[in-house]
Parts: structure tokens; C-alpha cells; sequence
């Protein structure tokens, strides 16, 4: 009998024209992928099932290489990875329960944090420059200064399984997304007093993902139930809100 990989491929693709530029192989499932704002578009990071951080230079067209940054370092999934605003630094979440944060000159761990739950979410405050970095896992929400490695700036638990979470760090809220069939809710948080402020109902699925938009007057939140809602957040009109 022949032994068979599963062998997954990653596209990457021109927005402007539709076109497969390049074509990635890995040997498992693949759950994240991030590129680095400038001045680096060439490359890319990816990580999965395989459990390894790889990092792409594109600027070679279809002749695409890779290398590994910390070989043997995850021991679970890579479900996210983070590009910080210093295109060296780079951070992953997996399922081993670790936030790991990697300098891509050393090829090695700069810091790391536990977690307490499987992680959910890990995403960089698109509202602000100043670096914090949210993440969802198990019961409760974990902010970091994503600039300075392993620094918890807070932790908060919470009556709920969290699956995603995303901050607002000037209006000092932030938005959960339930994890589980029987909790489907999308709730809106104080940052300080740590308090729930709404509890929006709608999707009819875990809540896997929670994003603000870049002007911090919506939220959008992506659901199992094939849905993506957008959720106002601002006084008076906006768009089509009326």
C-alpha cells in the first residue's frame, strides 16, 4: 500500500485583474495567512495544520521559496497570525494555547504568552497605531501590546465561551462574538469597567469573527451561518442608516 499526503495549495491573486499569481503548496490544512503592511508586500506568512510558521518571498514570481522561523516551536495549530506594525516582529496563536511573538532576524521567539482557552480570534486594533492586539480564547479576552512582546496590558473573563473579539481603544469598548450553537449573540463591552453595554441578536451561529472598520463607526462580524452582519456604531446617519 502507498502511503498519501494531503497536500493543500494557497493562492495568492490580483485584485485588480483576477489572476493566480502564485500557487503554494503545503502538506496540510492551512488556517492562516498574513502579509506585513509596507514596505514589504512581497512576503507572506502562513501557518496550520502542519504546525510550522512558513515565510514566502514573493518578489521570485512562480518560483516562490519558503523557510521555516522556529522549527518544532508549535505543538498545536497555528489558527492565526498577526503581522505587528515593525514588519520583523510577527505573532501566531495556536491551539497549543500560546500567543508567540517571532523576530524574523533572529528566527526565534521573542516572548510568549499562555492562554487559558482554546484561542479563538487574534487580530491588531484597526482603529488606532498604538499596537494593541485582542485575542479570544476559552471564557475570556486577552489585550496586548503587540510592540512589546509577551505584555499583557489586560485580561478579562467573561460569563461566555468567546470566539472572537475585536477593540475599539478610542471609544474604550470592545465586541464578542459566542462560540457555540447555544450562544449565537454579538455583545458590545466597556474596555475599563469590564462591564457587557449590548447584546445584539441575528446570527444563527458561532461568531468566529469581529472586525471595526478602519473609521471605528461600524462593526462587521462574520458568522458560521454563512452570514456577515454590520452592526452601526455611531450617533445620527451614516450611510444607509438613516
Amino acid at each position: 500500500m502507498r502511503n498519501t499526503r494531503l497536500t493543500t495549495r494557497r493562492k495568492v491573486w490580483d485584485t485588480h485583474t483576477g489572476e493566480a499569481l502564485h500557487t503554494l503548496s503545503h502538506n496540510h490544512i492551512v488556517r492562516a495567512v498574513a502579509f506585513p503592511s509596507q514596505p514589504h508586500p512581497q512576503i507572506l506568512a502562513t501557518g496550520g495544520m502542519e504546525k510550522k510558521l512558513r515565510i514566502y518571498d514573493l518578489s521570485r514570481g512562480d518560483s516562490a521559496t519558503s523557510f521555516e522561523i522556529g522549527a518544532g516551536v508549535h505543538t498545536g495549530t497555528i489558527k492565526s497570525i498577526v503581522w505587528t506594525p515593525d514588519s520583523n516582529i510577527v505573532i501566531t496563536a495556536a491551539e497549543d494555547k500560546k500567543i508567540r511573538w517571532w523576530d524574523l532576524r533572529q528566527q526565534a521567539t521573542i516572548g510568549e504568552h499562555a492562554v487559558e482557552g482554546v484561542v479563538g480570534s487574534c487580530e491588531l486594533d484597526n482603529t488606532s497605531s498604538d499596537g494593541m492586539l485582542s485575542v479570544a480564547a476559552g471564557n475570556s479576552v486577552y489585550f496586548f501590546n503587540s510592540l512589546s512582546p509577551g505584555s499583557l496590558v489586560k485580561s478579562i473573563k467573561t460569563p461566555y465561551e468567546v470566539a472572537s473579539v475585536a477593540l475599539h481603544s478610542g471609544q474604550r469598548r470592545f465586541i464578542t462574538g459566542g462560540s457555540n450553537q447555544n450562544d449565537t449573540w454579538v455583545r458590545l463591552w466597556d474596555f475599563d469597567e469590564e462591564k457587557e453595554l449590548e447584546t445584539n441578536k441575528g446570527h444563527h451561529g458561532p461568531v468566529w469573527s469581529a472586525s471595526f472598520s478602519p473609521d471605528g463607526k461600524l462593526y462587521a462580524t462574520g458568522s458560521e451561518d454563512g452570514t456577515v452582519k454590520l452592526w452601526k456604531f455611531t450617533q445620527g446617519p451614516y450611510g444607509l442608516w438613516k
